[in-house]
């Protein structure tokens, strides 16, 4: 005996589930013509439903978390030109310090 196991993709899944959340075919009628059973189905309509409200509100937190991201990288960056800029002077001073000894 061997199991049909499929994996479909989060389009398909999410294609099936706002059919099933539209309720123009039943889950039955869906199941038959996507090939997929109807408990699957129904699985993926409360997944669906469960996780919608949550798209609106986490996009704004999870652009400030990308912006806090950022702004740590920009003052590493910072930081980092800092210290090359100052060993810079250092060596050019030396250099001229140098030329104008010799």
């Amino acid at each position: 005996m061997s199991k049909n196991n499929r994996n479909h993709d989060g389009a398909f899944k999410a294609r099936i589930a706002l059919e099933a959340i539209k309720e123009e075919k039943t889950i039955a009628q869906l199941g038959s013509e996507y090939g997929v059973h109807p408990n699957q189905i129904g699985q993926w309509k409360k997944h669906l439903l469960e996780e919608l409200p949550s798209l609106f509100s986490d996009k704004r937190k999870k652009s400030d978390k990308e912006g806090e991201d950022l702004k740590d990288e920009l003052y590493k960056q910072i930081g980092q030109l800092k210290v090359e800029n100052e060993w810079l002077k250092k060596k050019s001073l030396l250099l001229v310090s140098r030329k104008n000894g010799l």
